[in-house]
């Protein structure tokens, strides 16, 4: 996905060059993951003669924000909170941070009104 939102309008090829550097993949394989990515709504293809052009449907942050209500909801209850505690607890984000990340939601709301 990552070459794919930098490279949107690519074919299965140009992707599989684009990605060799960190995996050598055959043809078919890349065929493969596009293909379920397809069928999981995260690209979209058009035809161009009889060539595929692959172009993302969504945002990485836009997925990303997904994937975290998923670990939201499965891990943590629902609670965006143990969600937090949790990391902090782990040292995965400092309370720094989570000041940071606070006062920026908090400058969003007032920007928003």
């Amino acid at each position: 996905m990552d070459w794919v939102w930098a490279h949107p309008g690519s074919t299965a090829e140009a992707v599989r060059e684009g990605v060799s550097g960190e995996r050598r993949l055959k043809d078919s394989t890349v065929r493969t993951i596009l293909r379920n990515l397809e069928e999981k709504e995260y690209v979209a293809h058009s035809v161009e003669g009889r060539t595929f052009v692959y172009r993302p449907l969504d945002t990485k942050r836009n997925v990303a924000a997904q994937a975290a209500r998923q670990l939201i909801d499965s891990f943590c209850n629902g609670s965006v909170e143990e969600l937090l505690v949790g990391l902090v607890d782990n040292q995965v984000l400092e309370p720094k941070q989570l000041q940071r990340l606070a006062e920026k939601i908090a400058s969003r709301k007032e920007t928003k009104r």
